[in-house]
């Protein structure tokens, strides 16, 4: 019997459109938190006395909030949905264990919400939780594996498209990760200490730090990129041999590039340089990326003018060039002397995680979640013009504020006088910088507007459309 025609639809999207609707859902519960936060910089009695509400406790939910519930949730979904169309073939593990996925992974997201503001964490960045939600995470993730790769081994092709060839390096590599940098011993249910000590604490910890930024906001993202790309402006991608050329260039580099964030630090010296040279070498695959995304738009550019879809993705680009080459050039020791500990480096990050990670996410889900309720658009195309422009000029604002206030303050922070002695206290520094920390508050409240008519618009589309479905024959219902 073929089933794909005469029982079961072809493809188990149920679990895709949960996650595309949590991703928006997620994405703006963590950028709120984010603005909360970042207006207690301005005004600190904002969190008014309240310990959960302190910014100490709200900063790692807002970081855990968009990487994992938001990003994780992006890349979840879409992979599921990629990996179908291009292995033609139904997700492995039937509707069950898609499910338990889709649900373990918002059971352990809701952890986080409930313990990162009671102050329970592991104090590690972007791995505070601790060790029963890690175990959580780490079951799911498997399945998660088995899922993809299960499916992938059931393709009707013997061509695996690239786009998967980035969205297994990201489960792989996260997996690895997120077990190598949380060995630790449990001494109560919320409290564990990591297996390593002093400076070798650091470097495992910035492996997994800057990895999570290259195998989940880089690695994974540029799966989406590859597929979305090309589908949003029906051109093949430019070239398919850089493709490969950039996957394996940027998955052999990326590895070795953490210890520039240990930059002047107990670490050895050789291992920082070693960090310094592979974050330079890694601006070529990731502009031969770049490069690649953006050629695949020749003879589509005039799309530029009326679909606001294809203008996430194209500045989405953008960023995530122009994010590498900062990134690399702060990994020089030099340029690094001056940014270390300054808020250029909340710039540098928030250019990648607004323009690249955030503008390429919501392109994509723009383009698929109409299709994934059988409509041919979103409710609103108005709607989306004005998210763009909104979260586009709040980039602007967010990052600029933060570049100029991060350079002001490298530059107070190293001044001495004559005698030796700083010229500028640090309180000095705290008071230059506030009216940045004013304009940044002002990009990050029109980021989150942008998402949440995002927001609206996905569930003003979710009522006009209705999920495909593909009837279910008497004999087979009765089964």
């Amino acid at each position: 019997m073929n089933t794909a025609n005469n029982s079961v639809p072809m493809y188990n999207d149920k679990v895709v459109r949960q996650f595309a609707v949590t991703t928006v859902v997620w994405g703006a519960i963590g950028m709120l938190v984010g603005v909360i936060a970042a207006a207690q910089l301005a005004w600190p009695e904002l969190n008014f006395g309240i310990p959960w509400f302190s910014y100490g406790r709200l900063r790692p939910l807002h970081t855990n909030g968009v990487i994992f519930a938001f990003g994780g949730s992006a890349l979840i979904g879409t992979s599921l949905y990629v990996v179908q169309r291009t292995c033609q073939a139904r997700l492995f593990g039937g509707n069950g264990l898609p499910a338990f996925v889709f649900w373990g992974w918002q059971l352990a997201l809701v952890g986080a919400v409930i313990t990162l503001p009671m102050g329970l964490t592991s104090s590690k960045e972007y791995a505070e939780l601790e060790w029963p939600i890690d175990i959580l995470i780490t079951v799911v993730w498997i399945a998660y594996a088995i899922v993809f790769f299960g499916t992938i081994a059931r393709r009707k092709m013997s061509h695996i498209y690239v786009a998967n060839w980035f969205y297994g390096a990201f489960i792989i590599a996260i997996a690895l990760l997120h077990v190598g940098n949380n060995v630790e011993l449990p001494v109560g249910w919320f409290k564990s200490y990591s297996a390593y000590a002093g400076v070798q604490d650091a470097m495992v910890q910035w492996w997994y730090g800057h990895n999570a930024v290259g195998f989940l906001l880089t690695a994974g993202f540029l799966g989406m990129m590859y597929y979305f790309i090309p589908k949003a402006a029906q051109r093949p991608i430019y070239s398919y041999r850089l493709s490969i050329v950039h996957f394996w260039a940027l998955i052999f580099t990326y590895m070795w590039a953490g210890p520039h964030h240990l930059h002047y630090t107990a670490l050895p010296d050789w291992t920082q340089s070693v960090g310094m040279v592979f974050s330079i070498i890694l601006l070529a695959p990731s502009w031969g990326g770049m490069i690649n995304g953006i050629m695949t738009l020749s003879g589509a550019w005039h799309k530029l003018r009326t679909d606001p879809i294809i203008r996430f993705m194209v500045v989405s680009l953008s960023f995530y060039g122009m994010a590498t080459f900062e990134g690399s050039l702060l990994s020089i020791k030099t340029m690094n002397a001056l940014s270390h500990y300054t808020d250029w480096t909340i710039g540098h990050v928030h250019s990648g995680a607004l323009g690249w990670v955030g503008f390429i996410t919501m392109g994509s889900l723009y383009w698929l979640i109409p299709r994934l309720y059988g409509r041919t658009s979103m409710y609103s195309t108005r709607a989306i013009e004005l998210h763009f422009w909104i979260s586009t000029l709040g980039i602007v604002l967010y990052i600029a504020s933060m570049w100029i206030a991060g350079v002001m303050q490298g530059l107070m922070w190293r001044a001495v006088n004559d005698d030796g002695t700083l010229t500028y206290a640090f309180v000095e520094g705290v008071k230059a910088t506030y009216p940045f920390y004013v304009v940044r508050l002002v990009g990050g409240l029109m980021y989150l507007s942008g998402m949440l008519i995002m927001l609206w618009n996905v569930i003003k589309t979710m009522n006009a459309g209705r999920a495909p479905v593909v009837s279910v024959p008497p004999m087979v219902a009765h089964a």
